[in-house]
């Protein structure tokens, strides 16, 4: 019968949530532990300059503003994109010891992406780097994902440290060797060739290394609207890419063909009431992924489910109290990064002004809400005429899950510590002071128009055109990457007393 049909359909969706969270929850009770232990351990994490790269200000352009960041899964790799279509790659120095603070140098910078124009609609395609992405290594090549606003590449990064010689050309470096043939000569111009019996098998010479970046796949024509994520399945044969409406799936093997996973594309344009500002695949659980919208709701999928996931499994979601909301709401709610925490069981949200933390366990609020820089919420109106209300900050999980970062105005940071709830507001500079092993200068916030003293800043001498969108922590180690317009802060978190 229809009922029975109808049973049945509850039913196995029923089941594939249970699956979906026997998968997801597997292994959290060993990070519960680990996150309780940390809980007893009471001290501060200070920060130390361990290098700063890029352009000071008055010597860069637009094409030198850093536009993403991304470790790979040791730290001894930093992949940063910029405005230019360029992505560099900074390695860890070998020579440092214990005592010295880690040095990333440049290992290879190449142009990943061109300026393009789309006749169809009238359009200029940026060249800016909006993600990168390392794939796990699995031989001595290293590969990883760029994209700008419509077209996906897939890099190969390959060291040479030697090179074929002794080809038996006049310009070869064994040229000296040979004894030419006085008898010999080339019919067609004259010239002077080796005896045959001089020549030689050619071989390797080492030379010093040299990085090349080949283009292995190109993934284009799939997105109608403007990319704003890509994430590498834990399969690791599989990503997803997300724009506006739409969220595809790829085969990393596969350039011609992608699976359209999510559309909330609606029939009728005027009836479009929100759109995707990023996505993200579950660590472990290769089915699952997550998506956010400009509404500020955060929905799991499971592609086991459906081929569609128009039917999210959860949604997360916390509604403003009536005496909140206000013209601004929804601009400020929308949610511009996400990310799942180590163990899986978590994700963290950043909105304008807060960052969220929401267990799996329970979608219906938060588990934990931080306040970023709630001193803007009377600056509503000059943030929205200057456009800055708009900006895109992103976040990230600290490698044992137990704090939190994510970027504000006037170079600062916020780092979050869960097992007290207590953050440290913290500024970097590009002043030639900032040597290594000098320890970031901590401050505070406050609404008068005048700081009281050295450390406070008043919200209105905040320099709003330094911003840290974008951040990455090691994936093993206190070490945090940050960026601002053309510079690239690297830092180092050392456990004790306050600076």
């Amino acid at each position: 019968s229809q009922h029975g049909k109808s049973q049945q359909h509850f039913f196995n969706n029923q089941c594939v949530r249970v699956l979906a969270f026997v998968l997801v929850m597997n292994g959290t009770q060993e990070s519960a532990s680990d996150h309780e232990h940390v809980s007893h351990e009471r001290s501060n994490l200070s920060w130390y300059y361990d290098d700063i790269k890029g352009l000071k200000e008055d010597e860069a352009v637009d094409a030198d503003q850093y536009s993403c960041i991304e470790y790979d899964s040791t730290g001894e790799f930093l992949a940063v994109g910029d405005r230019g279509g360029r992505v560099l790659i900074f390695r860890l120095s070998s020579q440092h010891g214990k005592s010295q603070p880690p040095t990333y140098e440049t290992y290879h910078t190449f142009t990943s992406h061109e300026s393009e124009f789309d006749y169809l609609k009238s359009l200029e395609i940026e060249e800016k780097i909006i993600k990168v992405r390392w794939l796990p290594q699995h031989s001595q090549a290293r590969h990883l994902l760029s994209t700008n606003e419509k077209t996906i590449k897939l890099w190969r990064l390959s060291e040479r440290m030697k090179r074929a010689t002794g080809y038996n050309s006049k310009d070869d470096v064994f040229d000296d060797t040979f004894e030419e043939d006085t008898d010999l000569h080339d019919a067609s111009s004259g010239h002077k060739v080796h005896n045959s019996g001089d020549l030689r098998v050619p071989r390797f010479q080492p030379t010093s290394l040299t990085v090349e970046a080949q283009p292995r796949r190109i993934f284009a024509n799939a997105h109608a609207y403007h990319i704003n994520s890509i994430s590498i399945s834990s399969d690791q044969e599989t990503f997803i890419s997300a724009d506006d409406l739409r969220i595809n799936l790829w085969n990393l093997q596969v350039t011609n063909q992608s699976f359209n996973i999510v559309d909330i594309k609606p029939v009728n344009m005027e009836d479009l009431k929100e759109v995707i500002t990023a996505a993200e695949f579950h660590p472990s659980a290769c089915a699952l992924f997550v998506y956010s919208s400009s509404k500020g709701i955060l929905r799991l999928c499971d592609m086991r489910q459906k081929a569609l996931c128009d039917d999210y499994v959860l949604a997360f979601h916390e509604l403003d109290p009536p005496s909140n909301r206000g013209f601004f709401s929804e601009i400020i709610n929308s949610v511009s990064d996400l990310a799942f925490s180590k163990s899986g069981r978590y994700i963290l949200s950043r909105d304008y002004l807060t960052l969220k933390v929401w267990d799996l366990n329970m979608s219906r609020e938060p588990v934990e809400t931080y306040h970023v820089h709630d001193y803007f919420r009377s600056k509503f109106c000059s943030l929205y005429e200057n456009d800055c209300i708009f900006d895109k900050f992103e976040c990230s999980w600290s490698p044992n899950d137990n704090c939190l970062l994510t970027g504000s105005y006037n170079n600062l940071f916020r780092v979050f510590d869960r097992s007290t709830g207590e953050s440290v507001l913290t500024e970097v500079s590009n002043e030639s002071n900032s040597v290594p092993s000098t320890p970031l200068e901590t401050r505070c916030v406050t609404t008068d128009s005048i700081g009281r003293n050295e450390d406070e800043l008043s919200v209105d001498c905040l320099d709003l055109s330094k911003k840290l969108l974008y951040l990455a922590w090691h994936p093993s180690e206190q070490r945090i990457a940050l960026t601002s317009n053309s510079s690239l802060f690297l830092a180092s978190g050392r456990f004790g007393s306050s600076a």
